[in-house]
């Protein structure tokens, strides 16, 4: 293509591979350090050795890569705080010490907790470093933390629970991520604020978000309403309802509430328009980039950088120069040098689910979008709107819909309805909700305004929650597993290559991985799976699981409510790969490969047995 730099894509991959070296084989940062300091040495005494035949010469190419995939692997073991002589967990970590904390981030609470995560700054007397899961009792304080509170606690550090039953999701694994590796437990007994002053950019941010979500809740708009605002604008998804939420996830649109690539793209049109008299002025060209890029990154603190607009805004800031500098550039260029960039300062953002799932929605509209909208050229401009955004949310979809399953394991079949949808009603949103803010912090909002802004969202959750009640069109429960995602990808690369290339050697790759991909299938469905039987963790209720082949029934005492909304089974077949369950009352025996397993309850009373259990199960104890 164009304009396309390999060693942009070459050098951002061997970075990425270098830091998931360092994750799933942690090397101590001496060595590793030392290692890419003895490849930059030799590859640029290489480089300086041959000079103008160095083009010709793969082993510096060779040296390139691994000096890159070096810097990764360090750039990885520098982050990692627990490598620190004086992260936390190198201390004896003892019951009820004195501990000092500053709060760093606010997430969503659960039933009975309000929960953040803070920075260890001292246990007793000394100084450390580390981050912690915080639980405050719901109704232990009147006033919720802010971000860049200091904390003084008395209490004791606790291990993060893992998982209860199989194939569950494991959120002390994905707080890992976040170097988040113990959690303590808060009331109003154990705790005093030392400091509410603000000292970061983060708590800045907050402080702002609170002043506009005060200042909003005081011109009039509903709890719901201000949620929505919240996550499209704000970034901060934790006061969304569950049945809201859930609605957007099952119409296939809950990309739109994660601040990303779309968002700030509305936001750059937004911005260039509002700017474009600065081009009138002698040092307009460098002034209208430079103050676009500096509200681009204002927007991110305050969307709280996560991953998904941390890329967006670094790649439109890169566009945003290149137009500046007049410059030809490549969207592949831009997307690699901005992951290259991410990836370099935050490491760990390689393993998050919405960075990968930004990155791969960008490259699949990119590649894909484009063959798509030559295959129909509509007459009238609203069709011709219409179809632009129809082949946009097709290829996003296909960009990532191998790694959604993987995840999610569900597939929203009404997507292009729902998008063609939300996509324009997002670009009315962010344009009104910005001057709703702005008016707000004015503290001039008419109520006109108010209730104009608060239908249009509602009539957006009223238009999601009728998508997302064809509970038909959405399916559930789909096992992919990671080779089934890599081999999806190699097809669809390979798929677009043929097609752009017309050569047969991509179009025989397709061939090759669509068969791969149907025996791997048909081998996971048909191999013989292993009886067994699980006994569930499932508090006040009993579960018990019998696997046979490819079929389980499930023996268990919930109610029909509780059935219904549990998880549990169908996690365990979509992670086993089984294809029917049957649902079935307790029993008090059950034999098993050989085995005899005795139920005993609270009530029962067995005497005279005339076998002898291998196993005996209390329950209702």
């Amino acid at each position: 293509m164009k304009l396309l730099n390999f060693n942009i894509i070459k050098l951002t991959i061997s970075l990425a591979l270098g830091i998931i070296i360092a994750h799933k084989l942690p090397i101590d940062l001496k060595s590793v350090f030392t290692i890419m300091l003895i490849l930059i040495i030799a590859t640029c005494g290489y480089w300086f050795s041959l000079k103008n035949k160095i083009q010709k010469q793969p082993i510096f190419g060779f040296l390139v890569l691994l000096s890159f995939i070096a810097i990764g692997a360090t750039a990885y073991t520098i982050k990692d705080l627990k490598n620190s002589d004086n992260h936390y967990t190198q201390l004896s970590l003892k019951e009820g010490q004195f501990i000092e904390i500053r709060i760093t981030e606010r997430l969503k609470p659960d039933i009975y907790n309000d929960k953040y995560i803070a920075k260890v700054l001292k246990i007793e007397d000394k100084s450390v470093v580390g981050s912690l899961l915080i639980n405050v009792k719901s109704d232990s304080t009147q006033n919720s933390l802010e971000i860049d509170d200091k904390l003084v606690l008395l209490t004791s550090f606790r291990e993060i629970q893992k998982p209860l039953n199989p194939h569950q999701f494991d959120y002390s694994e994905y707080l890992k991520l976040k170097q988040v590796y113990h959690q303590i437990y808060l009331d109003s007994t154990n705790f005093k604020k030392i400091s509410t002053s603000k000292n970061s950019i983060y708590g800045y941010a907050d402080q702002l978000r609170s002043k506009i979500n005060s200042n909003l809740v005081d011109s009039g708009f509903k709890k719901n309403v201000l949620s929505i605002i919240n996550a499209l604008l704000l970034g901060q998804r934790q006061t969304i309802d569950k049945s809201i939420y859930n609605n957007y996830v099952n119409s296939g649109t809950i990309h739109i509430l994660a601040v990303s690539g779309l968002h700030v793209g509305i936001l750059l049109w937004i911005l260039n328009f509002i700017f474009s008299p600065l081009l009138h002025l002698r040092q307009g060209r460098v002034l209208r980039p430079l103050i676009i890029v500096i509200l681009l990154w204002s927007f991110a603190v305050i969307a709280g950088l996560s991953p998904s607009v941390t890329r967006a805004v670094t790649m439109f800031s890169i566009i945003s120069i290149a137009m500046h500098l007049k410059r030809p550039t490549n969207i592949y260029n831009t997307l690699f040098i901005s992951a290259f960039l991410i990836l370099l300062i935050k490491p760990r953002f390689l393993f998050e689910v919405g960075f990968q799932l930004s990155y791969l929605a960008v490259f699949g509209i990119v590649s894909i979008q484009p063959m798509l909208y030559k295959l129909w050229n509509p007459k009238f401009v609203v069709i011709d709107k219409l179809w632009q955004i129809f082949t946009v949310t097709l290829a996003a979809q296909i960009g990532v819909v191998p790694i959604s399953l993987f995840y999610f394991h569900q597939f929203p079949g009404l997507f292009f309805i729902s998008n063609l949808v939300v996509i324009p009603f997002l670009s009315i949103i962010l344009g009104f909700g910005l001057l709703v803010i702005i008016l707000s912090l004015l503290n001039y909002l008419p109520s006109l305004v108010v209730d104009t802004f608060s239908l249009i969202i509602e009539s957006l959750n009223e238009f999601i929650a009728w998508i997302a009640q064809f509970e038909s069109f959405l399916l559930r429960d789909i096992p992919f597993t990671l080779i089934e995602v890599i081999i999806a990808y190699i097809i669809i690369v390979s798929f677009v290559q043929a097609l752009k290339k017309k050569t047969f050697g991509w179009l025989f790759m397709t061939l090759t991985g669509i068969i791969v991909f149907q025996s791997l299938v048909l081998f996971e469905s048909h191999s013989t799976k292993n009886n067994s039987l699980i006994v569930f963790n499932k508090s006040r209720f009993t579960m018990i699981g019998l696997t046979q082949g490819n079929n389980m029934v499930v023996h268990h005492n919930l109610t029909e409510k509780k059935r219904k909304s549990d998880k549990t089974i169908s996690n365990y077949l979509v992670g086993e790969g089984l294809s029917e369950v049957l649902e079935d009352s307790l029993k008090s025996f059950y034999h098993i490969n050989n085995k005899k397993l005795l139920v005993i309850d609270s009530i029962c009373v067995y005497k005279n047995l005339s076998f002898k259990p291998d196993l005996i199960l209390l329950r209702n104890s």
